[in-house]
């Protein structure tokens, strides 16, 4: 996220004010206060909104109220962090303008403008898939004739994206061809029709004027401008320039994964008062986050947005199989079919630093583990599932202990080894047993989620290695180490098959895991995996 570091060290500055004994509370806030507009001014924010968070954080928790007030050392952080939290808020918050709402049944215009290079026909995309998930019969028209190759950018994504899109080869007139578009895809009642318009390298008049013409021609409801989060300062000059000839009434801030510098993006929602509706987080055709000016300081400052994490899981997640896991869940089950989507669900959601950074806690911890070894683990048991017939994947894995040469199969037709795939079964013996659990505690709750899981929404996939449904706390590194162990002590591993198999020949039961547990080879590599190895 472009903004990682600020988050980060916001969060020391709150984290340090509150920690400990208030023994000189002005202090303690000045100081803070120092550590903040440091941040804030190091990562492009503008100085006046700078000035103007530190006044009212200063006016706030200085205030005659609270000094004189005896609040004891708990209410004293929760004051802080409140006070902080809620004028990081304000920042990136328009409430005197509303967002557009696209309506069904009828045609919504869509116009796009910006810079060239800033995300603008990726965005266009993304934005036509977002809307399609929901229902509306959604079109994109490629009015960008100016850049060489925008056409067969926006054609590749829209084929990928299986959204109907117009455009022309030969048609140099930008006006002609949007209007020509959006005059099509009305007569075919499409309810979004996307515009993409022309960009350049730096503000132009006849770029400016292209943007009323062609506003003119097709009369959009929506203008919305697409802006490069990591130009710094720059953003504040380029989208005034925008707003007075465009007139935009949304902003969707791109490149939200990268390590630039990101406050001058801030600086521009200020300074225009116009929303960020939507935010781009990869390349991926579903990195894309519907903007929260909660979520967004909450992923800031690390404390998690299960609310994203639940919206990016419903837009790519097959809703048939999640349905089906859920039902299985409900009676006690959990088979290899329901593991392998869940994995199949967790690759689609984008990089898992993104993921981490949406789960209370978890974004600090991703820090330990290495993303690129995590991925390729979670690839190689795709490629073992894909080895596994109709019959193997809808079984609860006991097929594969009780007829042991299924193993050597499906290692060989994955590539992978016999050890791979017992490792890979007792994860998903593990998961089936959570499901067992469930289903003796009466079922899924609500809203609370699965036990034994931090109250993660149900249905959630859990991560490999990060923790969740039955798993531990173990990065890549920690289970290649576990199995090189495993590999030089063959009787651990056939204890450990065994019980999997469970004492009455069935799911493995607590006490089988119990027995396990209270093994002195177990607890002596428990005891390694605790101290990191």
């Amino acid at each position: 996220m472009v903004l990682a570091d600020l988050g980060k060290r916001i969060n020391n500055a709150v984290t340090n004010a509150i920690s400990g004994e208030q023994t000189d509370y002005e202090v303690t806030v000045q100081s803070m206060l120092k550590e903040i507009v440091t941040a804030l001014l190091e990562n492009d924010v503008n100085i006046k909104l700078v000035s103007k968070l530190r006044d009212n954080i200063n006016n706030t928790l200085l205030s005659s109220n609270n000094v004189n007030a005896k609040l004891t050392n708990a209410q004293t952080k929760s004051l802080i962090q409140k006070t902080v939290f809620d004028e990081l808020c304000k920042l990136v918050d328009c409430e005197a303008v509303s967002p557009f709402q696209p309506k069904k049944r009828q045609s919504n215009v869509i116009m796009f403008v910006g810079l060239q290079g800033s995300g603008k026909t990726t965005s266009c995309t993304k934005l036509a898939v977002y809307y399609s998930k929901r229902g509306f019969k959604v079109g994109l028209v490629c009015a960008d004739t100016f850049r060489a190759g925008a056409f067969d950018q926006l054609k590749q994504n829209a084929i990928k994206a299986k959204i109907p899109f117009y455009g022309s080869y030969t048609e140099p007139n930008p006006v002609k061809v949007a209007k020509e578009g959006v005059e099509k895809f009305k007569k075919e009642k499409f309810e979004i029709i996307i515009v993409d318009t022309s960009g350049r390298h730096q503000q132009e008049d006849s770029l400016f004027q292209e943007m009323v013409e062609i506003s003119q021609a097709v009369k959009p409801k929506q203008t919305i401008m697409v802006l490069d989060a990591s130009i710094g300062q720059a953003a504040v000059h380029q989208s005034k320039a925008f707003k007075e000839s465009a007139d935009f009434g949304s902003i969707i801030l791109t490149k939200m994964d990268g390590h630039a510098r990101g406050g001058g993006a801030i600086s521009a929602v200020a300074s225009t008062k116009t929303p960020i509706i939507f935010i781009g987080t990869g390349e991926h055709i579903h990195d894309f986050e519907k903007f929260s000016p909660k979520s967004f300081v909450s992923k800031l400052l690390g404390i998690g947005d299960i609310e994203s994490l639940m919206e990016r899981f419903k837009t790519v997640s097959d809703q048939d199989d999640a349905k089906n896991t859920l039902e299985n869940i409900q009676q006690g089950k959990f088979t290899l079919l329901d593991f392998k989507n869940q994995m199949q669900t967790i690759m689609k959601m984008g990089p898992l630093s993104n993921i981490a950074n949406m789960i209370p806690g978890m974004g600090n911890m991703m820090n330990q583990f290495s993303e690129e070894e995590t991925s390729k683990k979670m690839k190689t048991m795709v490629y073992i599932f894909d080895s596994m017939t109709k019959k193997e994947l809808e079984s609860d894995g006991r097929i594969f202990i009780e007829e042991p040469t299924r193993m050597i199969r499906v290692a060989k037709g994955s590539g992978t080894t016999v050890f791979d795939i017992e490792m890979l079964l007792m994860q998903q013996q593990m998961m089936a047993r959570m499901a067992q659990t469930t289903k003796q505690m009466g079922g899924l709750p609500g809203k609370g989620g699965m036990p034994g899981r931090g109250g993660m929404p149900a249905g959630m996939p859990s991560i490999p290695g990060m923790g969740g449904m039955g798993m531990p706390n173990m990065s890549p590194q920690m289970m290649q180490q576990a199995q090189q162990k495993l590999r030089q002590n063959p009787s651990m591993m056939n204890k450990m098959m065994n019980m999997m198999k469970g004492s009455g020949g069935g799911m493995p039961s607590m006490q089988d895991i119990m027995s396990m547990m209270q093994d002195p080879q177990m607890q002596e590599m428990a005891q390694q995996f605790s101290q990191g190895m």
